[in-house]
């Protein structure tokens, strides 16, 4: 049956953009409404805390504000390519020979495989919640289900943030592996504006270009993007295995020696920064509105790939150090200038393309996942619902898309790689801590059903494993590192985790479920929160400094749209679903 607003929209041009598109709330319809808003700033701030979303209102009452549907058109299939397409090549081909350079030598290896098992802790957590609730705000809608309308307000922030940087990122890599092909100088195409800071003073007009042909692909239509993707992820499969195969012939095992050139501290905090390369499963979740059967189809796609993708890292990172001497490893085209090194300058063709490659379908699917986060947060008016509409014809979010494209080009342009990539993770690991707690709570609590009493034995677990988490990387990070800390930090740890297996669950998922919980969820707060404090102070202040841009924004603005559209038009919009 066609909803009341699809029949509104029928009659209107998708290209509009007149206030009430923008701002449609009553706090927002003139000065007065807004100095009345702005009066009732705390009452409203402390419901927003409060306040918890439900499965209903984000599958069905936001579905609304988008006017068009997105169309079902993925499987199984799609969505495993499209957790390669936007998983490798995002990371493997830009970070590895940073980290291995500098901070991890050969054990870069460890890194990798330490980022794999808490990512894929993390894919347990997203199929749960993709196939329970297939909606395309993703961890934004769970978090605002499970943890409240705040919570998921600094997570969307974060995402918009991750969006931007990751995308930008990701463009700043493409033109170094184009460059490597044809000069040894990897910032040979950018331009040195020398009147700008260090790390933002040479720009990338390249990137821009490669953002927009990405993210225009994306606007034209999903399953035409899938198909790209998958075609050009087969081909990249086979490229990655000729790179592995071929680096492996020309390894030295004396290269690497010493395995731990920089410590232990050196492959965690490498193990941090390269969490980069196993983001964008996060974006394929976002396409559970859009799958066929998402209970059988998410599980597949998701962790499936994850697990096979976490071992061809680990090859790629074990030929890559076999082949080059860590301290020779180059930091921004590692692959490539490695096969020139050892003469193979024909190769360095084959490995640039396929990180071009690989780059090119991860800047692609994340377009497609970076705008479905960027839909269902407008859905909930944390930013201006226009971009949340859909085109009729393409069913996809282009403004939302264009939204993305506009800020990551804007970055592109100005900034370099590394100061980019701490930020990305800072934000990645920060909302997949978050993913962890809310799963618990999912399993833990139900709202009007849960005792006050299980719910405080809940919250007092989760703050003894938050809190040993915290002291145990607090120990790590000390100069000499002190034992009985980790004992304590591993006791505590264990112990509320054991608090949390003897209360009895409130909800168990119906049709696929993490297994081990509580234990697997506390692990990922654990490996998450651990990850973040290996990141470093510059990386910390760059993200309170974000966060309190974020909050600014939702003190003047957030909170007011989201308490209008929770206070006037949820129990209509209730009734006229018939829930």
């Amino acid at each position: 049956m066609e909803s009341p607003e699809s029949k509104q929209a029928a009659g209107r041009s998708y290209w509009r953009w007149s206030k009430e598109d923008f701002f449609p709330e009553q706090s927002f319809e003139n000065l007065a409404s807004y100095k009345a808003a702005l009066s009732q700033t705390g009452h409203r701030l402390k419901d927003r805390f409060l306040s918890r979303s439900t499965q209903e209102m984000e599958m069905v009452e936001l579905r609304r504000q988008s006017e068009n549907e997105m169309k079902r058109c993925l499987n199984w299939w799609d969505l495993v390519w499209l957790c390669f397409g936007s998983v490798v090549g995002s990371g493997i081909f830009v970070i590895t020979g940073q980290e291995a350079h500098d901070n991890a030598g050969p054990a870069i290896i460890l890194s990798y495989a330490i980022s794999g098992l808490s990512a894929l802790l993390s894919v347990f957590c997203y199929t749960e919640f993709s196939v329970e609730i297939p909606v395309a705000g993703g961890s934004f809608s769970f978090l605002r289900i499970e943890l409240g309308d705040f919570v998921a307000f600094i997570t969307a922030g974060n995402i918009l943030l991750e969006a931007i940087v990751g995308a930008a990122g990701l463009g700043r890599s493409w033109t170094s592996y184009l460059t490597s092909m044809f000069n040894n100088n990897t910032d040979f195409l950018r331009i040195d504006a020398t009147g700008l800071p260090e790390g933002f003073n040479l720009l990338d007009p390249i990137a821009v270009v490669v953002l927009w042909i990405a993210n225009s692909i994306a606007m034209y239509g999903t399953r035409q993007s899938s198909v790209l993707n998958w075609i050009a992820s087969v081909v990249s499969a086979g490229l990655i295995v000729f790179i592995i195969v071929v680096a492996f012939t020309h390894a030295n095992t004396s290269n690497l020696v010493p395995f731990f050139p920089f410590g232990a501290g050196g492959v965690f905090r490498a193990a941090a920064v390269v969490y980069w390369s196993y983001t964008g499963f996060d974006m394929v979740a976002t396409l559970a509105e859009e799958t066929k059967k998402p209970s059988r189809d998410i599980p597949i796609g998701l962790a499936g790939s994850m697990s096979l993708i976490t071992v061809v890292y680990c090859l790629m990172c074990l030929a890559l150090t076999m082949m080059v001497k860590y301290t020779e490893i180059d930091r921004n085209a590692a692959f490539s200038v490695a096969f020139a090194g050892i003469g193979m300058n024909w190769a360095k063709y084959v490995v640039s393309l396929c990180a071009l490659k690989g780059m090119t379908s991860s800047l692609l699917v994340g377009a497609l996942g970076q705008a479905r986060y960027m839909t269902q947060i407008a859905r909930a008016h944390m930013i201006p619902p226009w971009f949340s509409l859909v085109h009729p014809k393409t069913g996809t979010p282009i403004y939302a898309t264009l939204l993305v494209t506009v800020l990551s080009s804007v970055t592109a342009f100005f900034s370099s790689l590394d100061v980019l990539s701490s930020v990305l993770s800072f934000s990645t690991l920060f909302i997949f801590m978050l993913m962890a707690i809310a799963l618990l709570t999912r399993r833990y609590y139900v709202k009007d059903s849960t005792p006050t009493n299980h719910l405080s034995k809940f919250l007092a677990c989760v703050i003894v494993i938050i809190a040993s988490c915290i002291g145990g990387t607090a120990v790590w990070n000390l100069k000499n590192g002190w034992w009985p800390g980790y004992v304590m930090a591993c006791s505590f740890w264990f112990l509320g985790t054991l608090g949390l297996q003897l209360l009895p669950k409130q909800r168990t998922p119906k049709k696929w479920g993490i297994p081990f919980v509580p234990w697997l969820p506390s692990l990922s707060i654990g490996m998450n929160l651990f990850l973040l404090g290996s990141l470093g102070t510059e990386a910390f202040w760059r993200f309170l400094i974000c966060t309190a841009v974020m909050i600014l924004y939702y003190i003047f603005v957030g909170v007011h749209a989201t308490y209008d559209v929770t206070h006037s038009t949820a129990p209509d919009s209730r009734a006229e679903a018939g829930l």
